[in-house]
């Protein structure tokens, strides 16, 4: 189908791109929600870091060039009821961050790690409510995956086609609630009234400004 064609091109020129020198801090700050400790552009990453990472992954499905997001459950936790990339924090069995990011999305919502193609990496990004160091992992699979959702982590996924997250109009600013009795003016993606802000928000705007370098 044509439309094949065109999510092999897509993935051909992404990974042209991200071999190439990255937006950085940047474009994550675009999308910060709060204000994050910065030293000459960069973020000052406490010595007891922990790392972890996370997989933004491409397929196609109905005509449509897709990358894939979830809804943690709720859970008394720091990140609880967020969506997010899946991913999680890197374990002794692992041989890098790659596959960290793999593990944890087949473990998350079940995409078999050996059907997946890393094609490049984000820039780290440091999350301080979790004191985690976090790796994204850029891939892809060729056709649409069979999700299988732990439904101890995954409320649900959120299938996004990437035209919806290139529009101008999904970039915005909410109000969100952040303790019990307030709430925090963030900028945001409002994809179809799903509200994706904090680190998600900052990883997936340089994964979108990375999308529309000039070749």
């Amino acid at each position: 189908m044509q439309y094949m064609s065109v999510f092999q091109e897509f993935i051909s020129v992404i990974r042209t791109k991200l071999a190439n020198p990255l937006p950085g801090p940047a474009s994550q700050m675009k999308m910060a929600s709060m204000r994050r400790l910065m030293k000459d552009g960069r973020m000052v990453v406490p010595g007891d870091v922990k790392r972890g990472g996370i997989l933004a992954l491409f397929y196609p499905a109905n005509g449509d060039i897709c990358l894939v997001l979830m809804k943690r459950t709720e859970y008394p936790g720091v990140h609880s009821g967020q969506i997010s990339f899946p991913g999680g924090g890197w374990e002794p069995g692992d041989k890098d961050l790659v596959m960290t990011a793999l593990r944890e999305t087949e473990e998350e919502i079940g995409v078999k790690r050996e059907s997946v193609v890393p094609i490049g990496k984000l820039s780290d990004l440091f999350i301080p409510p979790s004191n985690f160091l976090v790796t994204p992992v850029v891939g892809y699979i060729a056709e649409r995956p069979d999700f299988r959702l732990d439904p101890i982590e995954v409320d649900r996924i959120l299938e996004i086609p990437l035209e919806h997250l290139l529009r101008k109009e999904t970039k915005q600013v909410r109000d969100i609630p952040v303790f019990p009795y307030a709430k925090m003016q963030v900028p945001c993606f409002n994809v179809n009234g799903n509200i994706i802000w904090g680190a998600t928000a900052m990883m997936l705007n340089e994964l979108i400004d990375v999308i529309n370098q000039e070749s």
